[in-house]
């Protein structure tokens, strides 16, 4: 075991980039965070500068050791979580960025999962990937930029451009370019990867006319991968964990044993179920997901990705001007009994698990004379939490595991007004832990098991501590009352697009 009991984990998510110290009981020593600016060029379209990425991570890297009162010298590790599906390609001889990032949230792209849908490969990529050919992925954002930015195919054909996401862009950036890989978790969110054979698939790269030569290698989850540039952080620091963020978080959250489930409430929502050592195909449109992979040992879940969480709550501080900070949503939405009849459905981006309807758009009924913006927040927050719901009944479905509780973490876990009704509406348990830092935690454990500062995940597992639980207190047919309505609103949003973007 290593002497040294730190791990800094670096924790880039789609609208900031944090930075947290833990210690070796895996509590929190200290943490920095910045926002990046997000753009738009076009409806339908999200993309960030890759550059503003790095150095936001880069400046919370800094900080969050300076806060600790640390050296680099005194941290044993650092992990990356990271948003996934998000998509790089860059100059492997001077590390510029072709574009910009196409962020996960990017619909410009729904056309082409089309024509791949209507030319008969979509049970393959299922299959060979466990996802569902969709604008969501990577693989069809890496066939945009090779088609849209001029000269970028044949640079890639010549083996000039490195394509990554933002875990294998911070890599290559820490190393300054010595290191080009991914993990498996990110690797099986491209739908080039085949997850039942730990490969890059030939065929679904030649479906996506992807040359391999701007692919990196693919590593386990928990491994020493190289060592930071020392001028960087002041030293040379090993890098040894990485975990696409939702992964990241059910590590973090210690769903270790099959039938575990864990949801983030981010700007999107994902939640995740543990399924052991064998993929599940879904049959209700979830995915099928490799949860981590530790040396030669692949586990899996079942995932259901939520598009719009969190940013629902942005929308009405950011768009509406309903409140001027996040943190107020609670009492405004508390200022009201219920809903009112309004429900708010939030497909900005169209509509994920279990519906797939990228032509989707936000939809918000059952408004009268008398509805407020209180009705309105609750109908936001509601939103969340019915669409969890869809998730979790789908992902019973398709697992045949009863789900005893959920464990929750993410921004939007500290709203009690949401967890309970999230535990209302599920019908099970909700339960929130000590620190919600998850996805952080998660990328923290991954490091530390790769550097000796943990010895196994028993250990980290004995760590894991409850904050609060929320029961279910609502009547069973007040919830089937209330989840009917929200399905005809869901309904009512679905098709509004005719083409995407």
């Amino acid at each position: 075991m290593t002497t040294k009991t730190h791990v800094l984990a670096l924790d880039q998510g789609t609208t900031s980039s944090r930075a947290i110290v833990f210690d070796q009981q895996g509590g929190i020593v200290a943490r920095a965070q910045h926002e990046f600016e997000q753009l738009f060029p076009r409806p339908g379209w999200v993309e960030h500068n890759p550059e503003a990425i790095w150095r936001s991570q880069l400046r919370a890297a800094r900080e969050a050791l300076d806060l600790a009162d640390l050296s680099p010298g005194d941290i044993a590790g650092v992990g990356i979580t990271n948003q996934r599906e998000t998509t790089l390609i860059w100059d492997r001889a001077t590390g510029e960025p072709i574009a910009n990032a196409i962020v996960w949230q990017d619909r410009r792209t729904a056309d082409l999962c089309d024509r791949l849908r209507n030319a008969g490969f979509a049970d393959t990529f299922q299959q060979k990937t466990g996802l569902v050919l969709d604008a969501y992925f990577s693989g069809t954002k890496i066939n945009w930029l090779l088609e849209h930015v001029d000269g970028a195919r044949e640079r890639a054909q010549r083996g000039e451009l490195a394509f990554g996401t933002v875990d294998t862009w911070l890599i290559w950036k820490l190393t300054v370019g010595r290191v080009h890989i991914t993990d498996a978790t990110n690797a099986s969110r491209t739908l080039l990867y085949n997850i039942r054979t730990g490969q890059w698939d030939d065929e679904l790269l030649e479906h996506l006319s992807i040359p391999r030569e701007l692919l990196p290698d693919v590593r386990p989850s928990s491994e020493v991968y190289g060592e930071t540039d020392p001028e960087l952080l002041g030293t040379a620091v090993p890098i040894a964990g990485v975990a696409g963020d939702q992964q990241a978080a059910l590590f973090g959250q210690m769903c270790m044993t099959p039938g575990m489930a864990k949801n983030t409430y981010g700007t999107g929502c994902f939640m995740l179920l543990n399924t052991g050592n064998k993929p599940r195909t879904s049959k209700h449109n979830l995915l099928t997901t490799i949860a981590w992979q530790l040396g030669d040992e692949v586990e899996y879940a079942l995932e259901g990705s939520i598009f719009i969480g969190g940013a629902v709550v942005q929308w009405l501080r950011d768009g509406l001007h309903m409140i001027d900070s996040s943190s107020e949503i609670e009492k405004l939405a508390a200022s009201v009994d219920d809903n009112g009849g309004v429900y708010l459905v939030p497909a900005f981006a169209g509509l994920g698990a279990p519906h797939w309807d990228p032509y989707a758009r936000g939809t918000l009924v059952g408004l009268t004379r008398g509805t407020t913006a209180g009705h309105i927040a609750r109908a936001a927050l509601e939103a969340i939490a019915f669409q969890t719901a869809d998730v979790l009944e789908a992902m019973h479905a398709d697992a045949g595991m009863d789900i005893t509780e959920l464990r929750v973490d993410g921004g939007a876990a500290a709203n009690d007004l949401l967890m309970q009704f999230q535990a209302d509406v599920l019908r099970v348990p909700t339960v929130r832990p000590k620190v919600t830092e998850t996805t952080a935690a998660g990328a923290a454990y991954l490091a530390g098991l790769a550097t000796g500062v943990w010895t196994d995940r028993k250990q980290i597992a004995a760590q894991w501590q409850v904050d609060r639980r929320f029961e279910p207190t609502m009547s069973d047919d007040r919830v089937h009352k209330l989840r009917e309505r929200w399905l005809e609103a869901v309904k009512r949003s679905r098709g509004w697009e005719p083409t995407a973007g």
